[in-house]
């Protein structure tokens, strides 16, 4: 399918509230889903100014034959995205934006003459605050498997950037501006440039060198921290960000399992980790749940990351959709979903450290799926106190809840996220485990039996 006809396909599924704009573009049968994904983004986001400049233009009366949304894309495209080039799909509409070209520009530039601005960002409503969404830096991790953070920098600085240092506060972060860069002040290879940075089509980044990748997405790994060697489970693993950077944390030694049931998903991701030089995870098409815990093949598996299914609501997408808050009937069940999968994963017998995370700002996907699986496994696992020095903690609805890490615009600069992580209180006598492993923090610790742990609010009971 042409990218213009899966763009107008995926507005007008937004507009009749049949999912989210990712939902819809990773659903679609388009396959370069990032160029889809940005071309939808860009144009809802213009949406208002589209709609006025095509009104004024009389274009769908002129052309009755064009259907609103692929008109509002096609419109982007020609005065606010970069043309019509290649085989893009305008096919047969080409020639009729053309005869319309002129008219379309001159309703353009009225309409800022009339707004009193000159730049097209500038026709975007004034808003009395501005949106913290707009405010997100772009957040570069740098793949160690392939790099290193000093060799990244360096080719930065050749290229005209100017590195700042390490950031020292959010502060610094908001003050990002032009070509003007950061190393994070809490997580090592994470670089950060001002907003709308734009590094696709960077040599480092389509080499797999870099990963174009927010800061709250590169917690979960982060707080895994499984040592090399270690045998992973990434239950619910596409796109593969986060099944990336966990290759890197173990130097692709050891050995990752990483599942989804969509096969295109799946095939992208594939993709994804071949770019990135990942050699040490084993990908299958197959459901978490349907998983034996009980298998020989997962008998090694001491970490797991569980990203599952969310309702998406932190992404910052969806600021741009119309499609609201996601209704209490599709809340539980993903709830539900969330919670069988958390269960299944703890019931892992040699598994000693767990990351939940969703994209979600919702409490019934995050805390209260956290709290019932804890009341569900009494006396083996606890929240353990992640990144004391990170700002926006879980919501006190359970004793303990504070030890998770929660992540907004307003509060942390990245997009809306959850993150819950779960050890053992006493490490199975039965398993081969290494006799110490990773924290985030740059020492480690020796892991404690149950008897010499310190209690935790957040423990079950």
């Amino acid at each position: 399918m042409a990218v213009y006809a899966a763009a107008a396909a995926v507005l007008a599924g937004v507009e009749s509230r049949q999912g989210s704009i990712k939902g819809l573009v990773y659903g679609s049968r388009f396959q370069n889903v990032k160029q889809l994904y940005a071309l939808v983004c860009e144009t809802q986001r213009f949406a208002a100014v589209l709609d006025a400049v095509i009104a004024r233009a009389g274009l769908l009366r002129a052309e009755k034959k064009l259907r609103p949304h692929l008109a509002k894309v096609l419109v982007y495209e020609l005065l606010l995205g970069r043309g019509f080039r290649g085989s893009g799909g305008a096919g047969r509409w080409k020639p009729v934006l053309d005869r319309h070209q002129a008219r379309l520009k001159a309703e353009l530039a009225r309409l800022k003459v009339q707004r009193g601005v000159s730049r097209n960002e500038d026709l975007l409503e004034a808003r009395s605050e501005p949106d913290p969404a707009s405010q997100v830096p772009r957040f570069v991790r740098v793949n160690t498997l392939k790099t290193c953070c000093e060799d990244a920098i360096d080719y930065f600085k050749r290229q005209g950037f100017s590195y700042q240092g390490r950031a020292t506060s959010l502060e610094d972060l908001r003050a990002l501006t032009g070509k003007a860069f950061l190393l994070d002040a809490l997580l090592p290879e994470l670089l950060v440039f001002p907003a709308r940075t734009d590094l696709h089509e960077h040599p480092l980044y389509q080499a797999g060198h870099l990963l174009l990748q927010d800061k709250a997405s590169c917690l979960p790994a982060t707080l895994l921290a499984p040592p090399p060697g270690s045998h992973v489970i990434d239950a619910c693993a596409a796109p593969g960000n986060k099944t990336s950077h966990v290759a890197a944390l173990l130097k692709n030694q050891g050995k990752i399992f990483a599942f989804d049931l969509d096969a295109k998903r799946l095939a992208s991701m594939a993709t994804l980790l071949v770019r990135a030089g990942v050699s040490c995870c084993e990908l299958a098409q197959r459901d978490f749940l349907e998983v034996s815990p009980l298998d020989p093949k997962y008998h090694q598996v001491q970490y797991i990351l569980l990203d599952p299914s969310c309702s998406g609501s932190g992404m910052l997408s969806r600021r741009l959709e119309e499609s609201g808050a996601p209704s209490k009937e599709r809340l539980q069940a993903l709830a539900g979903f969330q919670l069988r999968a958390l269960c299944h994963a703890l019931s892992f017998p040699a598994l000693r450290r767990l990351v939940y995370s969703t994209c979600s700002v919702c409490p019934e996907e995050n805390e209260n799926v956290v709290r019932e699986a804890l009341q569900q496994c009494p006396g083996t696992f606890r929240l353990a106190p992640a990144l004391p020095t990170w700002p926006h903690r879980g919501l006190a609805t359970f004793p303990g809840a504070e030890h998770c890490l929660r992540a907004t615009p307003e509060t942390t600069l990245c997009s809306g996220f959850f993150v819950a992580v779960l050890e053992r209180l006493e490490v199975p006598s039965s398993s081969a485990a290494p006799a110490e492993t990773s924290e985030p923090a740059p020492k480690k610790r020796r892991w404690r039996k149950a008897a010499a742990a310190p209690s935790s609010p957040g423990a079950a009971t």
